[in-house]
């Protein structure tokens, strides 16, 4: 099943909070990544803090990016007290 992500908010320690089509809020760990390819660059915390959201997906100002099914699928559901800071 296909679900875009609509949202993201950098988090410290190289994870991203993800807002998702469906209205769920996930955390994806981008420290597994930072060992290839162009996502070496991403270990500069302001670069990896650019991310954004491109169409239905999360992209860094250095033209990374992670397609949306492998956001879904490696994350994990953001716990409450991740939901009730953002709200804050």
């Amino acid at each position: 099943m296909y679900i875009g992500a609509k949202a993201v908010e950098p988090l410290p320690g190289f994870k991203l909070l993800i807002t998702f089509e469906n209205g769920e809020q996930r955390v994806f760990n981008v420290k597994p990544y930072m060992e290839r390819g162009i996502f070496r660059e991403l270990k500069d915390t302001a670069l990896f803090n650019s991310a954004r959201m491109s169409f239905d997906t999360v992209e860094w100002a250095n033209g990374a990016d992670l397609c949306p099914e492998t956001l879904y699928a490696e994350s994990v559901a953001a716990g409450p007290e991740r939901a009730a800071a953002r709200d804050r």
